[in-house]
């Protein structure tokens, strides 16, 4: 009988990974022995680490021994701890000039839709806007009667009519940073590129204001953008009949737009994690990289976030900043999510769940390395915030919390038209308008939930490059910007996954 297989990530490291549960009394690789059970995924010491000494993965520091731990000993929550330590933000010494297509690297290119901006759409969805969760039931109601009537198999180049609701737009103060967090959202939302047309619909009363959005941000209502509010239609159902009437008149414009070639570098692509395990920093994530890697050599856009799962791998980023300008926003933006923390009365070092603890991952820290793995290796060329709209090429990084439904909210609000998301647990999540691919980190979780993961990547354990994989998510990106359902499309997910990040007091 074989022994369970191990895998050592870094010279320096004093834990291997066990890739098979491992019993009590098991021979492993470098002498070691099982001082007992330890699950898949997780960690074993491969040399004494004395109480107080840090625990080393991936060549970084990700924790810090709790008590003496001896060689062939399971290393999790009850035998190690967090505590501070100086970090080398070493701004932009890792820096490169931007790269080209590699020698022989051919052109990529994508079927996608061309909007009146320039900008290039992978989906052609009508939205239906709320301005305010009063105002959620009749958006709900208006896409619902528009879908069942039928009407829309006369309009084969729409991918549907889609409410996109919230909990808040009143309540809340009409200026600062929570009312403009909104704005963005709602703003990059209205004008985002996988929308055909978008109607909007308010109550009225509410602090979330329809015309001041609309002075705000120069719109102009006409065939792609419409607005009511129901108080000035008299109520619900006279809301409903004018939503829906004002839908259909949208129809043959939207129905107009066709597929085109379009270039790779149209591609702005969202990155998210979800459900993380032990494979994650081993598998999925840095296939996504390496995916990523090719998208920016095609002059394309990737855009990593979730700040509170970057907390403890920083530096990295930084060292990789175009310059120390846009590595200090980095740092700030850690600074300002540990006293956000504080303050909520929790703490970033708190951020593992249970799910991700149980595959795995001991502290936020190692969490952390595994998830900058995703963007590749590419320089850092902006930091935005939440929502924002992303105006540059290469790799980017937006503000957001950790919260998969709200990251990826306001990714899609910058202007992402499609989204990879890896998971290792099995997250059961989609997004529209923008398109997600799920990238499982283990064949164990492909086999079972094969329904809702697009690619296996746990065959990098048994022989597949991590290059290989990467250029095979790279063509998968492209294959679903050009039209190809993705599983989460096929299971009707991304109606629900719209949700704002809501900063502040509700009043």
């Amino acid at each position: 009988m074989s022994s369970p297989r191990t895998l050592r990530l870094h010279e320096t490291d004093n834990v291997v990974i066990v890739l098979d549960t491992v019993a009590r009394g098991a021979a492993l690789a470098g002498g070691l022995t099982a001082a007992g059970p330890v699950p898949r995924g997780h960690k074993i010491a491969a040399a004494p680490i004395p109480a107080g000494a840090p625990v080393r993965k991936f060549g970084q520091v990700i924790a810090f021994a709790r008590t003496d731990i001896a060689p062939g000993e399971w290393v999790h929550e009850h035998n190690v701890m967090l505590q501070d330590f100086e970090r080398d933000y070493a701004f932009a010494s890792e820096a490169r000039a931007p790269e080209g297509l590699l020698p022989g690297e051919m052109p990529a290119t994508f079927e996608g839709f061309r909007r009146a901006d320039g900008r290039a759409g992978t989906r052609n969805y009508i939205g239906i806007l709320s301005s305010v969760n009063c105002s959620a039931t009749v958006a709900d109601y208006i896409a619902d009667e528009v879908t069942r009537s039928g009407i829309l198999a006369d309009y084969p180049n729409i991918d549907g009519v889609v409410p996109f609701t919230h909990g808040t737009g009143c309540g809340m103060g009409s200026k600062g940073e929570e009312f403009d967090i909104l704005a963005r959202t709602q703003w990059g939302y209205a004008t985002h590129p996988n929308f055909a047309a978008v109607l909007v619909i308010g109550l009225g009363c509410e602090v979330f204001q329809i015309p001041r959005l609309k002075e705000a941000y120069g719109i102009v209502e006409g065939e792609h953008f419409q607005s009511l509010t129901i108080q000035e239609s008299g109520g619900t159902r006279k809301s409903v009949a004018a939503g829906v009437a004002r839908v259909k008149e949208m129809l043959a414009f939207a129905n107009s737009s066709r597929r085109q070639t379009v270039a790779a570098s149209e591609l702005m692509l969202a990155l998210q994690c979800g459900g993380s395990d032990g494979y994650s920093g081993l598998t999925a994530n840095p296939a996504l990289g390496a995916a990523v890697d090719i998208l920016v050599r095609q002059g394309g856009t990737a855009i990593l976030s979730e700040t509170p799962e970057i907390f403890g791998a920083e530096h990295l980023l930084t060292r990789r900043a175009e310059s120390e300008a846009v590595g200090r926003k980095i740092v700030d933006l850690i600074d300002w999510w540990t006293d956000y923390a504080a303050r909520a009365g929790g703490e970033l070092n708190n951020n593992p769940s249970p799910g991700n603890k149980a595959g795995g991952l001991t502290t936020i820290l190692e969490k952390s390395l595994g998830a900058v793995a995703k963007g590749g290796t590419s320089t850092l060329r902006g930091v935005y915030r939440y929502a924002e709209r992303i105006d540059r090429k290469g790799f980017v990084y937006m503000d957001t919390p950790g919260y998969d439904p709200v990251a990826a909210t306001g990714q899609v609000a910058g202007g992402a038209n499609v989204l990879c998301f890896t998971t290792g647990r099995g997250s059961a999540y989609g997004c529209k308008p923008t398109p997600s691919i799920k990238l499982a980190t283990n064949s164990d979780l492909y086999r079972r939930m094969e329904e809702d993961m697009d690619l296996n990547c746990g065959d990098v354990l048994e022989g597949v490059s991590i290059e290989e994989k990467g250029r095979e998510i790279f063509q998968t990106v492209l294959d679903v910007a050009s039209g190809t359902r993705s599983k989460s499309e096929l299971l009707g997910y991304g109606r629900n996954e719209f949700v704002p990040w809501q900063l502040g007091a509700v009043m």
